[in-house]
């Protein structure tokens, strides 16, 4: 479903992602962990398209999203292409980033009917079957302002889901919560984890909701992948050392 081919990311003379190379399944669940700054968010940020890549091809189901084919050869993506190939793809952020003058349940219907051109009536019925499904159907007429944050992540969730993507992103959603919030966030994560076929890249310091959702576990140090394997193996047997001393540090800071 997702693939990175060569991909290098610069921001000026500082490379954050050298030469990455890795694939992610239909339906699976990638958890990215490391330190700041070793390229994990920027991950997720060049698929989202809010950054181009240096070099290299990130693929979306077997189709180019950097790039779009011009007879036999790749040539970099049109904004047309890119929106295209970026309606397969939702994104939660760290920040809520809802519409505070439009209710909660518009909030859900702006992009279903601006882009995928459903009417009202259908982005409404998907619409209050996500809040169903993330307990917040008492709050359809609210204004996001009047939500607590972890309601408000909750419904950016519901947001990213009622555009039905293949795939979707999540940067370290509970970073910005209480921790009493955080739990009613996970559970949400987890019930969309188990409940649908949708596929996860997921960047977060949560190690115990990272061991519960995943398939795979991805340690980025210094913008390249040291380690690469399922959670009981990254969590209980890591192989390098930089893996463990981060999991130490990330553990004991919880």
């Amino acid at each position: 479903m997702v693939r990175f081919e060569d991909v290098v990311k610069r921001f000026g003379d500082k490379t954050v992602l050298d030469g990455m190379n890795f694939s992610v399944a239909p339906g699976e669940r990638v958890t990215l962990i490391g330190p700041s700054g070793s390229g994990k968010t920027t991950i997720l940020r060049l698929l989202m398209t809010l950054e181009r890549v240096s070099d290299g091809v990130i693929w979306i189901d077997g189709e180019p999203l950097t790039h779009e084919r011009r007879g036999d050869r790749l040539v970099p993506a049109s904004d047309k292409h890119l929106r295209k190939v970026c309606r397969r793809i939702g994104m939660v952020f760290q920040q809520f980033n809802l519409f505070p003058n439009m209710t909660v349940i518009e909030n859900l219907m702006e992009a279903p009917v601006s882009v995928l051109g459903l009417s009202k009536e259908q982005a409404r019925t998907r619409g209050t079957e996500l809040l169903d499904k993330v307990g917040l159907n008492a709050f359809v007429d609210a204004h996001p302002t009047t939500l607590s944050g972890g309601q408000q992540q909750r419904v950016a969730i519901a947001r990213a889901l009622a555009m039905e993507p293949d795939i979707l992103l999540l940067d370290e959603v509970t970073s910005a919560l209480d921790p009493e919030l955080v739990v009613d966030v996970l559970g949400v994560l987890r019930d969309i984890a188990e409940t649908t076929d949708i596929t996860m890249l997921i960047v977060t310091h949560e190690m115990h909701f990272a061991r519960d959702v995943s398939d795979r576990v991805l340690m980025f140090d210094d913008g390249v992948i040291i380690e690469d394997g399922p959670p009981s193996k990254i969590f209980n047997a890591p192989e390098h050392e930089r893996t463990r001393t981060f999991l130490k540090a990330v553990l004991e800071d919880r």
